[in-house]
C-alpha cells in the first residue's frame, strides 16, 4: 500500500516523457486539507464508482498540513491502492492549486473533481456523469440551485450564491445558477485548452475555470442536481468573502482589460511545471 502513495517531492516519474491518456477512463480529483473524514470520503467515492462499473482512478491531493496534529495524509494513505492514488506537498497552496495538481496527473478522458469533507453526497457524481452523456456536454456543474437538488446550507451562503450567480451571468455570460459547488466534470479536451491559462489557486478557482472555458468556445456547460448537507466544519467569514471578491474582480480585469486568457497572450501565462498535463 505504501508504494502507492506519491509525495510531491518524490514525483520524479511525473517529469518523464508525456504518455497517452485513456479516453475510456474516468479520473476523479479529491482535494483535501485538514480533513478528518478523508478516509471515509475516499472509501465512499470508490464504492460508488465500483457500482457504476466504469473504469476509474481517484487522485487525492493533500493540500499541505495545517499543523503537526493534522493527520489527513496518514488517514488518506489507509485507502491508497490500485485505483486510489495519494499525492501531497508540504505547504498549503489552495483548493484550486490542489485540483490543478491532480488534473495534471489524470489519465482519463473525463476528469471530475469533488470536495472532501462529506458535505456533498457522492451520488451527485453519478448524476453528473449521466448528465454529461445526456447533453453531450463540455462541462457539467453540480448545482445547489438545480430544481432537483436537495440542500441544507446556511442562509448566508444562499445570499452569496445568489449574488455571484447574477454577477456571473452579467460579466461572463454563464447561464448557470451556481459556480461554487465543489463537484464538476470536464471533457479532457476542455482542460487541455483551459488549464495553462489559469491563475487563481484559492477563492474563485471554480469561476475562473468556467469563465475561461466559455470564453474559449466551450459553451455546452450544464448543471446537474446534488445532495448537500452542510456539516459546519468550516464557515464563511468576511475575510473569505473579501478574498473571493478580489479574485472575482481580478478575473474580470484579466478577461476584458488585459485579455490575458486569449491565445495571443500565451507568453504571459504562468509556467508551473507541477501543473503541466502529464498525459497527452
Amino acid at each position: 500500500m505504501a508504494n502507492m502513495v506519491k509525495k510531491h517531492k518524490n514525483t520524479t516519474s511525473d517529469q518523464g516523457p508525456m504518455s497517452l491518456h485513456d479516453p475510456n477512463l474516468l479520473s476523479v480529483i479529491v482535494p483535501a486539507y485538514n480533513c478528518k473524514t478523508i478516509a471515509k470520503d475516499l472509501s465512499s467515492i470508490k464504492l460508488h464508482l465500483d457500482i457504476l462499473g466504469k473504469p476509474y482512478e481517484i487522485i487525492c491531493v493533500i493540500d499541505g498540513r495545517k499543523s503537526e496534529k493534522d493527520d489527513t495524509l496518514e488517514l488518506a494513505k489507509k485507502v491508497a491502492g490500485q485505483t486510489v492514488k495519494i499525492f501531497s506537498y508540504k505547504e498549503n497552496k489552495g483548493k484550486g492549486y490542489a485540483i490543478r495538481f491532480g488534473m495534471a496527473r489524470a489519465k482519463g478522458g473525463l476528469i471530475a473533481f469533488i470536495d472532501a469533507g462529506s458535505d456533498l453526497n457522492v451520488n451527485g457524481l453519478g448524476l453528473a456523469l449521466e448528465h454529461m452523456k445526456w447533453y453531450n456536454a463540455d462541462v457539467i456543474v453540480g448545482s445547489k440551485r438545480h430544481k432537483a437538488s436537495k440542500v441544507n446550507y446556511p442562509w448566508q451562503r444562499k445570499i452569496l450564491s445568489f449574488i455571484v450567480q447574477r454577477a456571473t451571468r452579467l460579466f461572463f455570460g454563464l447561464g448557470i445558477s451556481d459556480t461554487q459547488t465543489g463537484l464538476k466534470v470536464f471533457r479532457r479536451e476542455v482542460l487541455v485548452k483551459v488549464l495553462p491559462r489559469l491563475v487563481v489557486k484559492r477563492w474563485a478557482f471554480d469561476l475562473e475555470i468556467l469563465a475561461v472555458a466559455s470564453r474559449l468556445g466551450f459553451k455546452k456547460i450544464y448543471e446537474s442536481p446534488i445532495e448537500l448537507s452542510y456539516n459546519f466544519a468550516s464557515n464563511i467569514g468576511m475575510s473569505s468573502v473579501q478574498n473571493f471578491a478580489i479574485d472575482y474582480l481580478a478575473i474580470i480585469y484579466r478577461t476584458y482589460i488585459l485579455h490575458y486568457y486569449d491565445d495571443n497572450n500565451n507568453t504571459l501565462w504562468k509556467d508551473d511545471p507541477d501543473l503541466k498535463l502529464r498525459y497527452s
